[in-house]
């Protein structure tokens, strides 16, 4: 699925980043990590400039985190036990984010973090507080939706490439660039591994994955 189709899946409030974060995906490819600060600085300014034409901030902020739960609904994860899990993958992401030293990695690892606590507070099991949809957030908002669609689609398309006969069942975000985590994704849905490694490394070549 190529990168517009994925962005466009997010309903329109989230229309005025689409432009800057495809952006973002074409200087992750084309190595130009210089400007990845502009790009990202584009968001939080074209998010600005929504919410002063908006009359109605507050509903603007009540909409966000109807979107994310609506994003949630539609990527639709297992849900695990114990509860524990979602602290112990909560407490990696913070560690990993404290370690991240470029702008990109930092931005990247927020995200993960933003995701683990969305994704437990949906799930049932709350692991923090949701940090709220200010200007400040909109980048790691922008970056969380569109890194964790693109895996979410891939995993889907490389199933389907696989000829899986319920690929649309798939629902994996783990970090695709990794073979243990494919080999890991093709058991839990009985997919030949070696052949889903294989297929999955010729999509990485040309599928929009965030790092």
């Amino acid at each position: 699925m190529p990168p517009n189709n994925i962005i466009k899946q997010l309903p329109p409030h989230l229309s005025f980043t689409t432009h800057h974060i495809l952006r973002i995906h074409t200087l992750l490819h084309t190595k130009h990590t210089k400007h990845l600060k502009h790009a990202t600085y584009q968001i939080h300014k074209t998010f600005h400039t929504h919410l002063s034409k908006n009359s109605k901030p507050r509903m603007f902020f009540k909409a966000g985190r109807a979107i994310l739960r609506w994003w949630h609904g539609v990527l639709n994860l297992e849900r695990h036990s114990p509860p524990s899990w979602y602290r112990d993958r909560f407490r990696e992401e913070l560690q990993e984010c404290r370690e991240a030293k470029t702008p990109l990695e930092k931005l990247s690892e927020t995200s993960d973090v933003f995701f683990a606590i969305s994704r437990a507070k949906h799930d049932g099991f709350p692991v923090g507080v949701l940090p709220p949809f200010r200007l400040a957030h909109c980048p790691v908002y922008a970056y969380m939706f569109a890194k964790y669609t693109s895996r979410w689609a891939f995993y889907r398309a490389v199933a389907m490439l696989c000829g899986a006969p319920r690929s649309h069942n798939i629902r994996e975000v783990v970090n695709p660039t990794k073979d243990r985590k494919l080999d890991e994704v093709a058991r839990r849905h009985q997919i030949d591994p070696e052949r889903f490694v294989r297929v999955a490394g010729r999509v990485r070549r040309v599928w929009p994955l965030f790092p």
